[in-house]
């Protein structure tokens, strides 16, 4: 297969970026890493009239401890992410969700500001920025603005970027101290896109749960909180009485669709397994980071 013809333009700046997609009126694609758009392209579902790659910018590549936040470029490779410090350090549970994002030679090229412009209904990295209420920072013509990710993600690869503007940075908080972290995924094969995952964070406070965070992919348009949850957990201990009903609650929350790949009601139960052994991870981890 190969793409429609297509224009080409290398922007080495931003500001060049936004312009070429400013003169296109929405008859452009950005290009990054291309380990989505590529193939959409070759089997001819996108047929942009231009194409501008943003890899000559300099500056976009970056992973920084900012204080408060870890900043992370657009550019910046999934493989950077997996094995830095800085992100095992503070946010381990990214650290392993890379792990599950599709193959070395992919982590390689494609960037986490092409996977949350891209937001797959079955992708970690949309899921993560839910979970760790990353704030998503966006260039165009206009200027920049900033997305929290509970807005970003609108539908099933369809997010809150016009035609004219592109992603920068990902400003991820840190989580608190006491905070321990549970990421369980089943695919079909090592790679493939996620049937379904749940990634949980739980910060205690004398033996009690005082924050939950619980995330979920592969079980609907977007990557969703499962709110209901959460609150189930807050303010006791994860004990065998809770572990049933915050499966109910999770199972609760999803609305999965059938597809080739799995029926609706297998996806809805393997999201409360998931969820339940996410949560016991979580919980052993944030007591050792108490103790």
């Amino acid at each position: 297969m190969k793409p429609a013809s297509f224009d080409y333009v290398a922007a080495d700046s931003i500001d060049m970026a936004v312009a070429s997609l400013a003169e296109a009126r929405g008859g452009a694609k950005i290009i990054a890493g291309g380990q989505s758009l590529v193939p959409m392209l070759n089997f001819r579902m996108l047929r942009p009239a231009l194409l501008v790659d943003i890899n000559p910018i300099a500056g976009m590549a970056f992973i920084e401890d900012a204080g408060k936040d870890i900043r992370i470029g657009a550019l910046t490779r999934h493989h950077q992410i997996e094995t830095s410090a800085v992100i095992a350090r503070h946010l381990p549970i990214l650290s392993c969700a890379m792990t599950h994002v599709a193959h070395l030679a992919i982590r390689n090229r494609g960037t986490i500001g092409g996977s949350l412009a891209h937001a797959d209904p079955a992708a970690e990295l949309p899921m993560m920025a839910l979970l760790l209420d990353a704030e998503i920072r966006v260039a165009s013509s206009s200027g920049m603005r900033t997305v929290a990710a509970r807005d970003f993600f609108l539908g099933a690869l369809t997010v809150d970027l016009a035609d004219g503007e592109i992603v920068t940075e990902i400003a991820l908080p840190k989580v608190p101290p006491k905070t321990g972290w549970g990421f369980e995924e089943v695919a079909r094969r090592s790679g493939d896109f996620a049937l379904a995952a749940v990634a949980v964070v739980l910060t205690v406070s004398e033996g009690a749960i005082a924050q939950a965070r619980i995330a979920l992919t592969g079980v609907g348009p977007t990557p969703l909180r499962a709110a209901d949850a959460e609150a189930l957990l807050v303010g006791g201990a994860f004990e065998p009485g809770v572990a049933g009903r915050l499966t109910d609650a999770v199972r609760a929350a999803v609305e999965p669709d059938s597809d080739l790949h799995a029926s609706s009601e297998y996806r809805r139960h393997l999201a409360g397994v998931l969820a339940g052994r996410a949560v016991a991870g979580a919980w052993r981890r944030a007591n050792e980071a108490a103790a």
